[in-house]
């Protein structure tokens, strides 16, 4: 909905017997309130947008960026061949470039450096994320489309 339509509302309801108006379109709300003097439109966008299950993967018509994930090793472990891919930004992760594509990277793949393994949606920015180093991606710790800290791990991999 654009501006002109919206304008449009108004003059609708300060020329009508009607008090409010309420229109919602493509997840977008406008409220058009009569007041006794000047109607006030008022637009809302929702605050937090909760997936649906067809939203399991990033739009494709974004830009895309290049990271490098950060590596460290795994705590706790006795060697250092296994070692966390973390996350070097906040935003939300992605598996695939797509609903309907492929993974980037399944539990037993073989990555090497500059391998994409997944996308971080930052700001309506594709972030595409990239191995730093040669191995097996031994457990995949996020789940599709679930939002992800500066750090968080996302990926444990064996280093060859």
């Amino acid at each position: 909905m654009d501006l002109k339509n919206i304008r449009r509302l108004i003059k609708l309801v300060e020329a009508s017997d009607i008090e409010e108006l309420e229109i919602r379109e493509e997840g977008l709300q406008v409220r058009i309130t009569k007041k006794k003097e000047i109607p006030v439109p008022q637009v809302f966008q929702p605050s937090s947008v909760i997936p649906s299950p067809t939203q399991n993967a990033p739009p494709a018509q974004y830009e895309t960026q290049v990271y490098e994930a950060k590596i460290e090793p795994l705590p706790g472990t006795e060697s250092d061949n296994v070692v966390e891919i973390c996350s070097p930004m906040v935003g939300t992760f992605y598996r695939a470039p797509a609903p309907d594509a492929n993974a980037y990277v399944e539990v037993g793949s073989h990555i090497e450096p500059g391998k994409i393994l997944c996308i971080i949606e930052a700001m309506k920015l594709m972030n595409e994320i990239e191995a730093e180093v040669s191995g097996k991606i031994v457990k995949i710790l996020v789940q599709n489309a679930q939002p992800v800290e500066y750090n968080q791990p996302l990926f444990l991999v064996e280093k060859s």
